[in-house]
């Protein structure tokens, strides 16, 4: 199958290099998307929406020849941009996967708060994460994400996700790759109807699996991230 494979905040498509041979090894055809903005350091974010992002997601799924089926990959604020794509292409998508995600609700920011003025949203310095984000990052590996580092278009940040009334994307087959939060506490907080899993608690085919690390498998754990990737599309 076609994966396309989204990475969240301050990342471009490289960030799955170490996910890609594991999906290939499996016979899938995987595709990392650099979204609009993200091409170097010195890049023009001026202009760049979350539209943006959203479009380039579509694009890419429009790129695949004929009418195959596609498995949507999202890291973090990339789980927004695939469940957003699924909104605008529910017949092509055969499964999302959210990795260390999930969907974002109509309306929903990363942070609305984020000044207006800030045009490039810098990767923070370690100490404004939790210990948890971190987890599996050692002082190597911390030092190769910040040498790779973009800044994020920051109207990406801000600006809330805008879904269709078309409830087909319900019914889009779901996987979510818990993390840095289990399992236990997501379903936990579903349960409890709160807000941060309200969209996923709408999704009407959904499994919840572990892969305990930080914030960043693909860095931390990349095998097996591409293995529960390919667990997820198997099913």
């Amino acid at each position: 199958m076609d994966i396309i494979l989204v990475p969240g905040f301050w990342l471009d498509g490289s960030a799955w290099d170490d996910v890609v041979p594991v999906l290939t090894a499996a016979g899938h055809t995987p595709h990392a998307v650099t979204l609009p903005g993200m091409e170097a350091v010195d890049a023009d974010r001026s202009g760049i929406h979350l539209a943006d992002h959203v479009d380039a997601v579509v694009a890419a799924i429009d790129a695949v020849p004929g009418d195959a089926p596609v498995a949507l990959v999202g890291h973090s604020a990339g789980g927004g941009l695939v469940y957003a794509a699924s909104d605008r292409r529910p017949g092509r998508v055969a499964r999302v996967v959210y990795v260390d995600s999930g969907p974002f609700a109509e309306g929903q920011a990363v942070n609305a708060e984020l000044p207006a003025d800030v045009v490039d949203h810098e990767l923070p310095a370690w100490d404004a994460f939790e210990e948890q984000d971190l987890a599996g990052l050692d002082d190597d590996l911390r030092a190769r994400f910040r040498a790779r580092a973009i800044p994020q278009p920051g109207g990406t940040v801000r600006e809330g996700h805008r879904l269709s009334t078309d409830l087909q994307r319900l019914d889009v087959p779901t996987t979510v790759i818990a993390c840095e939060m289990p399992g236990e506490v997501l379903r936990g907080l579903m349960a409890e109807g709160h807000p941060f899993v309200a969209e996923l608690a709408r999704l009407h085919d959904y499994e919840i699996v572990d892969l305990p690390t930080g914030h960043w498998p693909m860095f931390s754990r990349p095998a097996d991230l591409g293995a529960a990737v390919v667990a997820a599309v198997a099913r």
